[in-house]
């Protein structure tokens, strides 16, 4: 195989929402090749990577030949097969600083937690090059860095580097909630591995259409683009006959719980084994419970209910106060890329997404009691 030939092996997810910012690559070393430091190699063979990405990967043990993990100043071998896991950039303009008001839960040298209202953007994309999560993010560490650098003469001042916010997973525009971002390219491969290794703690609550019949259960299925709409995505049946790479689709993985019930809804925590596009969404659909209000995967009409024109105008006012899916990242918790200390973080619920649950809620009891 020509060195220069990639195979990617679960490819990077960079689609335009929710979905994990890591890319795997697999490389087979030319039988001619001299021996060469492994960093080296690589930067010549990876398209934009950056020799310091590349050693931040191998001290995190995100570079592997013939199955094991090497330092960077491994030195290749012919016909040595290479597995490199990298976090990608999600965007391809030139971001630009924008002040906009951030709510910062956690912050640190290498890693900051936000939590993102429903509405904004993470990343600029086609449609929304400005007016982003990270645009914002960019404004807001390049002012903390000029105000620590106000505190030093001017000898000093150049020790301080442009701060960029790097991505390691996203959350779409309409669902609200914790999103974790590093800020130095050693911390996002460290997190980038933990998110591959699914080591990362996510829990979200969404309200879905209908009624469950067990307390609890686990969905797994493939998860790819629709054939029929490139926007939304599909769940396609394993097919045991075919390897992994032949399969339709990424695995995906969701676990699910009753939190309460409100008889034509359901209240319901979830939780990501895998990380994929739109996961929680198009799993709930396939089966049969999508997200309230979820309009590219039907939830924004009636599903469950009466014919009564009273119950259609308290869903249509339910479907005003909450004009997005009902879904909101409220669990995070991970390993700190330097110290190795579990952090953990919980967001509130947010006022549009409460004010529906309590509606329900008073819907629901009123509807017993006649």
């Amino acid at each position: 195989m020509n060195p220069s030939t990639l195979e990617p092996s679960n490819p990077s997810t960079l689609d335009p929402d929710e979905g994990e910012l890591f890319e795997r690559h697999r490389l087979v070393v030319d039988k001619g090749q001299e021996l060469l430091r492994i960093d080296r190699y690589l930067q010549q063979h990876l398209a934009s990577v950056s020799r310091n990405k590349i050693q931040a990967a191998a001290k995190a043990g995100c570079v592997q030949v013939n199955g094991k993990a090497v330092k960077s100043n491994y030195r290749v071998k012919p016909s040595d097969t290479i597995s490199v896991l990298l976090p990608e950039p999600p965007h391809d303009t030139e971001l630009l600083p924008e002040a906009m008001p951030l709510n910062i839960v956690y912050e640190d040298d290498d890693v900051l937690v936000v939590d993102k209202p429903a509405g904004l953007v993470v990343h600029p994309g086609y449609g929304n090059f400005t007016g982003t999560l990270l645009n914002g993010l960019l404004y807001y560490l390049n002012e903390n860095r000029d105000q620590n650098a106000q505190q030093f003469n001017n000898s000093t001042v150049q020790q301080f580097n442009t701060p960029t916010p790097y991505l390691v997973h996203r959350i779409d525009k309409d669902t609200s909630g914790l999103l974790l971002v590093a800020k130095n390219e050693e911390a996002q491969v460290v997190l980038a591995k933990q998110f591959f290794e699914h080591t990362i703690e996510r829990r979200y609550y969404a309200l879905v259409w209908g009624d469950f019949a067990e307390e609890s259960g686990t969905v797994v299925g493939r998860i790819g683009r629709s054939p029929k709409d490139r926007r939304v995505m599909t769940v396609y049946e394993e097919d045991p006959t075919l390897p992994d790479e032949q399969q339709p689709g990424k695995h995906a993985v969701t676990h699910w719980q009753v939190v309460e019930r409100f008889g034509y809804v359901t209240a319901i925590e979830c939780v990501l084994e895998t990380g994929r596009t739109h996961q929680i969404r198009a799993h709930m659909r396939h089966i049969g419970h999508p997200l309230f209000n979820d309009a590219a995967y039907g939830g924004d009409v009636i599903l469950k209910g009466t014919t009564f024109s009273k119950y259609k105008q308290f869903v249509d006012n339910c479907f005003q106060l909450l004009p997005r899916q009902a879904l909101h990242a409220r669990i995070l918790g991970f390993e700190h890329p330097r110290t190795g200390q579990h952090l953990h973080f919980e967001s509130p619920m947010p006022t549009d997404l409460q004010s529906v649950v309590d509606r329900w809620r008073n819907y629901a009891t009123h509807k017993i009691e006649n």
